[in-house]
């Protein structure tokens, strides 16, 4: 399985709309990538640091996918600008992005 991992790092004066974002953005992935083989998405809510500080995260997502492949074809597919077009709606932060393989 392959995992894309999004982060919204925490900053003073940043916009992130969680409630946008869990009732519209996501289900716009959801449509978006499950016919390339997206299989299940996670989403966390950044509570606080190790010891008590505030979440170094607003957010983060998990999409799990069935293989590299399928992740390629989702992120390169013909939905993938529609996505990325509808982070402007939730979002001013620059996310930080990573890809994983799960073991």
């Amino acid at each position: 399985m392959a995992v894309f991992t999004v982060l919204y790092p925490a900053r003073d004066g940043a916009k992130f709309d969680l409630d946008y974002y869990e009732a519209t953005h996501i289900p716009l992935v959801k449509d978006a990538f499950t016919a390339t083989g997206l299989e299940h998405v996670q989403v966390l809510k950044g509570l606080a640091a190790p010891g008590g500080g505030p979440a170094p995260y607003i957010a983060m997502v998990n999409l799990t996918f069935r293989d590299a492949e399928a992740l390629a074809a989702s992120l390169g597919g013909p939905r993938a600008a529609e996505v990325m077009a509808d982070v402007a709606n939730f979002t001013d932060i620059q996310p930080i992005a990573q890809i994983s393989e799960a073991r």
